[in-house]
């Protein structure tokens, strides 16, 4: 058996496996077969075999997924997920072997938040990743809708008529319902319903990002205007990206759990290198043992918070500068 058939079978047990061995072995395994990650090791002067610990991983600067083809090994992409962006901006490539893979990751991450999708109807409210294409969000919730086996329609654009009353025939069914959207979408909805429609028992999640449509909101301002006008005592998120094919939830509050594959560490805001192990806030660094097939190691750009229980909140984003230690890379 072959490395990534092992790893994968490895992951199909889900919470049963080592997280640290498994990813210590995933990270060798990538600093010999991607060329992105093994150039930039090179450089960072890190020897593979003396890394013993998570925290002595290097990780790869998300900025790479824009400039280079970050993948291990040979192999046809069944899938390649972009980022969204405007046609000046270079948007990130994520090229993934099976798209089955990745929607069976994210499958057992929401059901194990959330309990078995066959039980909801699942709409979503994703008009600028629709319209775009090649989106993972959009390939995620298209496979969930798929697993409702739902009679309502799942996409939505700006039909909001046509949302509500999928929302309805959804409830005299007695199913429950997930409403995901793009927070700049959910907020033309709550305006525009003025608590016309009642949304108390429904699961509303956003998944951030105005796109440019409205004006940026720290977390704690949409979600209280998405709570006031909705009716809804909590807003869920969905901690996701184009880089991952792992995702992370909260339930409320902006407090992030992550999924079995993915693990959250913090770097400090001013040495990209230093992931002591001390620190309660800084940049974000994450590990996604699902990531087998690009780079399971991803410096972000964003910036977090961690907490003793290993749960996390995000607090906001590095400005646009290049992020530190891209220039390790030698084309």
């Amino acid at each position: 058996m072959d490395f990534k058939t092992h790893h994968l079978s490895v992951l199909s047990q889900q919470e049963l496996f080592d997280f640290t061995s498994t990813a210590l072995a995933l990270f060798r395994f990538q600093a010999s077969n991607n060329p992105v990650y093994r150039q930039y090791l090179q450089n960072l002067h890190v020897n593979p075999e003396e890394v013993q610990a998570l925290e002595q991983i290097p990780y790869l600067p998300i900025e790479f997924f824009k400039e280079q083809e970050v993948v291990t090994g040979a192999f046809e992409p069944e899938a390649v997920f972009y980022s969204s962006g405007t046609t000046q901006q270079t948007r990130s490539r994520h090229f993934v072997s099976s798209l089955s893979f990745y929607q069976q990751v994210s499958e057992r991450i929401f059901e194990s938040f959330y309990g078995p999708l066959q039980d909801y109807v699942v709409l979503a409210l994703l008009p600028s990743y629709l319209e775009q294409g090649g989106s993972s969000l959009v390939a995620m919730v298209d496979h969930f809708i798929r697993k409702t086996a739902q009679q309502e329609e799942g996409f939505y654009l700006h039909n909001h008529a046509q949302l509500l009353q999928a929302l309805r025939q959804a409830k005299s069914r007695g199913k429950k319902v997930l409403l995901i959207g793009v927070s700049y979408a959910l907020l033309d909805l709550a305006e525009e319903l003025q608590g016309q429609q009642d949304f108390s028992d429904v699961v509303v999640m956003e998944t951030g990002g105005m796109k440019g449509r409205r004006r940026e909101m720290i977390r704690e301002e949409l979600h209280a205007q998405l709570k006031k006008r909705l009716g809804v005592p909590a807003i869920h998120s969905e901690y996701g990206m184009t880089e991952l094919l792992s995702q992370g939830y909260s339930k409320g509050e902006g407090i992030f759990w992550s999924g079995y594959t993915m693990r959250i560490l913090l770097r400090d805001l001013n040495d990209p290198f230093d992931l002591s192990t001390n620190l309660r806030s800084g940049g974000i660094n994450v590990i996604d043992l699902a990531n087998v097939d690009s780079c399971a190691f991803i410096e972000t750009k964003d910036i977090g918070r961690l907490h003793p229980d290993g749960s996390f909140e995000v607090l906001g984003r590095f400005d646009n500068s290049d992020i530190r230690g891209c220039n390790l890379l030698v084309s």
